[in-house]
């Protein structure tokens, strides 16, 4: 595990695709997966590598024999029922389908609560889609709890249903 910098933006431009092309097969369109651009991808993860980071957010990139196998970026919430200087959000940790149930997810998992904790956060949070009962299942097994907030994200087409979790970082 690693902090990411802006040379990885194919590789983690290739985890996203592979694994949301993966993990949301039934959840968002076909037509949407299979149109997810590698090229785009990567200039998203360029903008987000040279724009974003600092003391209290970053991308943690995981990798195994040279490869990129999953990664999690992490920053101040921005819901508004939490205090962003203690709580911190996760937004995104994806790992490719080739390695899921090999440990990665969970010491990637790992990996960002601590350098969250590092950062001074004292709990996290995260949103995941409400059908995605694998990741829902994941988190729930690693001492994550949904703490009832839901919300319709209006951005994707059709809108789509997100469940937030929790956890206390004070371990």
């Amino acid at each position: 595990m690693r902090f990411a910098t802006r040379q990885d933006a194919p590789a983690l431009a290739g985890v996203q695709r592979a694994s949301w092309q993966a993990a949301f097969r039934g959840l968002l369109s076909d037509e949407y997966l299979d149109g997810l651009d590698h090229e785009a991808l990567t200039k998203t993860w360029e903008g987000l590598l040279t724009g974003f980071g600092g003391p209290l957010a970053g991308t943690l990139i995981a990798e195994r024999a040279d490869r990129a196998v999953g990664y999690s970026r992490f920053y101040p919430t921005d819901d508004e029922d939490d205090d962003s200087t203690q709580v911190g959000m996760i937004g995104s940790l994806y790992t490719p389908p080739d390695v899921w149930g090999t440990g990665v997810g969970k010491a990637l998992a790992t990996a960002v609560l601590d350098a969250m904790t590092a950062a001074g956060y004292a709990e996290a949070t995260l949103w995941v889609l409400e059908g995605n009962t694998r990741a829902r299942t994941f988190y729930e097994r690693n001492g994550w709890h949904h703490d009832g907030a839901v919300v319709v994200d209006r951005s994707d087409v059709p809108p789509v249903t997100k469940v937030r979790y929790r956890k206390n970082l004070n371990r």
